[in-house]
């Protein structure tokens, strides 16, 4: 698991040191904190395309909330899953020799 860091060494100034304003110690800062990232998928099942569509036809899933891709690509399967059927119940077609 990739693993990231959100500590951050403070910049480099001039050799003139400001009594106000001293540099940051590893004591002021503390332990760092690592926080787990992601990481890629184990075995991608998705595929990063970019697909055109009405700006009605994208407001209307937006609208209904985070989501909206996967309520698209379930709404494309259902359509795919419907022709599907319909092409298995249809009696085979025997070619005239």
């Amino acid at each position: 698991m990739k693993r990231v860091t959100t500590l951050k060494r403070p910049r480099k100034f001039a050799k003139a040191q400001d009594r106000d304003n001293p540099a940051w110690s590893e004591e002021m800062l503390g332990p760092p904190i690592v926080r787990a990232a992601r990481g890629r998928q184990k075995a991608p099942t998705k595929v990063s395309t970019t697909l055109r569509l009405d700006a009605d036809v994208l407001a209307f899933f937006r609208a209904k909330g985070a989501g909206y891709q996967t309520r698209i690509n379930d709404a494309l399967r259902a359509t795919i899953e419907k022709d599907l059927t319909k092409r298995s119940t249809r009696p085979a077609k025997t070619q005239a020799r």
